[in-house]
């Protein structure tokens, strides 16, 4: 079984330890190891090095051998130009279409946390195993609710189909991104919805037929890029071809189009958790609402419900405040209500052009 971390995002939301030059992915967020280390150390034992690849953007190609260096060099699949997540997918795709077609591959992501590692093992390989059962199946591996997320993606799923060794696979319904809230809380009080992670386990053969039979433009370019695999001309070909592809989501491209009989739902409390923004980080890590969540040298007084990150030899130090975030780095300090996330885009947006630019 192969897994491909995706780690290509640029992550404003984690802004400002997270910069164009070494997004989020790569840094320090939770303890000592970046999150894209913990997505592909989370996958071991079960998982061998040689079974991993790694989606990213050529800027940062060598972060991740840096970080990740029992990766294979030729592992590291690194896009010269972002053309969103169908083309991303498709690219990996149609490699491993050639390398291994029936081998079945989980698509993953290296900016969130997952507590419960070997229940997230346990699901992924016994997906693995079905799918030598059912190799034209797509099963989509869901996080069962905590609370009605107006944020997150939700997936809509019916009855038990089979079991694996205590693994439940359901019948796949619907997705649904980011409901408003009313809707939210109808999901989660539903019983049969789950969030959306982005996480499933297919083949790259079938795979490549969803591609073929729905986005036909992009498998021209990808073809191309996928017959110069291993010739030497790989890295001129993919430079020549991607930055032609379209720009497409992979919901929309695949997802949106989906039969549902020809997917499954695995529904479970895995403990994820999207680490992608100040917010979701602190919901995250803290021990219940009230809770502080704290890194380097800080001192707090009389402060709750509060993230406060600091990546200075400085003290940073809090009195009376609650709801807040504070993240201290060497050239930015940022301070605002958690409330206010989703701002920080913008307010890095409008630094393009600026004396400030250097700042993203």
């Amino acid at each position: 079984m192969k897994a491909v971390i995706f780690a290509g995002g640029v992550g404003t939301r984690l802004w400002p330890l997270s910069r164009k030059k070494s997004p989020k992915q790569f840094e320090k967020v939770i303890g000592d190891k970046s999150t894209l280390q913990l997505a592909a150390l989370r996958l071991l034992p079960d998982f061998s090095w040689k079974d991993i690849y790694v989606a990213t953007g050529v800027p940062y190609a060598k972060i991740v051998q840096d970080q990740l260096p029992d990766l294979p060099p030729n592992h590291v699949i690194a896009e010269p130009v972002m053309r969103d997540v169908g083309p991303a997918v498709g690219l990996i795709t149609a490699i491993l279409k050639k390398e291994t077609p029936y081998t079945s591959m989980a698509i993953l992501w290296s900016d969130h946390l997952v507590k419960k590692e070997e229940l997230f093992r346990r699901i992924l390989t016994r997906a693995g195993k079905l799918m030598e059962k059912e190799p034209n199946r797509i099963i989509f591996v869901a996080q069962k609710p905590r609370f009605a997320s107006e944020n997150l993606g939700w997936i809509q799923y019916g009855g038990l189909v089979k079991k694996i060794d205590n693994v439940g696979f359901h019948a796949f319904v619907d997705c649904h991104y980011r409901p408003d809230s009313d809707t939210a809380k109808r999901y989660l009080a539903s019983g049969h919805h789950g969030w959306n992670l982005g996480y499933f386990v297919t083949t790259p053969q079938f795979l490549w037929q969803l591609y073929k039979k729905f986005v036909p433009n992009l498998v021209v370019g990808l073809e191309r890029i996928a017959d110069s695999w291993q010739t030497g001309r790989f890295t001129e070909v993919l430079e020549e071809v991607y930055p032609t592809l379209e720009k497409i989501n992979f919901d929309n491209a695949i997802l949106e189009k989906l039969t549902p009989s020809d997917a499954y739902v695995v529904a479970d409390n895995i403990e994820w958790s999207d680490v992608g923004a100040w917010e979701a980080l602190k919901e995250a890590l803290a021990e219940s609402k009230d809770k502080n969540v704290t890194q380097g040298k800080v001192l707090l007084t009389d402060t709750s419900d509060s993230l406060v990150y600091n990546y200075t030899d400085q003290m940073v130090a809090t009195i009376d405040i609650n709801e807040m975030l504070v993240v201290n780095t060497n050239d930015v300090i940022l301070v605002c209500k958690k409330s206010s996330v989703p701002k920080i885009k913008k307010l890095v947006e409008s630094m393009s052009g600026t004396d400030n630019e250097h700042l993203t």
